[in-house]
């Protein structure tokens, strides 16, 4: 009976390593699994990436203050030199947005410290200015100003 005892305490004490072992490949199966999951991850960051910018828009749009549509004349951009045309036309409507939107500009260094008012002008407005070369600006282009709280002045094309 003795030898019986002592083969029930070995086993005994046998299988709770055993149990930690299955433990332990347990623990890992999860680590498999989140693998895969990683994978998705990036897919998830992409859809979330894309709401967030679908948000950032939004807010920017709740966020105009002022809205105007003007007509630029770019006419006197063609007093210029035929190399420096459509970079005159990128300075007149800069010129034009603001004094008619009543944008502050730097007047002094010492004024850095507070941040001014920008003035940024969009890609599509860019891109309409400089598509038929830098000698052949338009005449005119219809743009959409916009003021935020911030007093930021964005131009988007009409």
């Amino acid at each position: 009976m003795v030898n019986e005892e002592e083969t029930q305490k070995v086993t005994e004490e046998e299988e709770p390593p055993a149990l930690a072992e299955e433990e332990t490949v347990e623990e890992q199966a999860p680590e498999l699994v989140a693998e895969p999951s990683a994978e998705a991850k990036p897919e998830e960051a992409v859809a979330e990436e894309e709401e967030t910018k679908a948000e950032r828009k939004k807010k920017e749009e709740e966020e105009i203050v002022e809205e105007r549509t003007y007509t630029i004349p770019l006419g006197k951009a063609l007093v210029r030199p035929s190399n420096k045309r459509a970079s005159r036309a990128m300075q007149l409507i800069k010129i034009f947005i603001t004094k008619h939107m009543k944008l502050e500009m730097k007047v002094s260094e010492e004024e850095e410290e507070e941040e001014l008012p920008r003035l940024i002008i969009s890609q599509e407005v860019n891109q309409k200015i400089w598509d038929r070369g830098i000698q052949k600006p338009p005449r005119k282009i219809k743009v959409r100003a916009a003021k935020d709280k911030d007093g930021n002045v964005t131009v988007y094309l009409a």
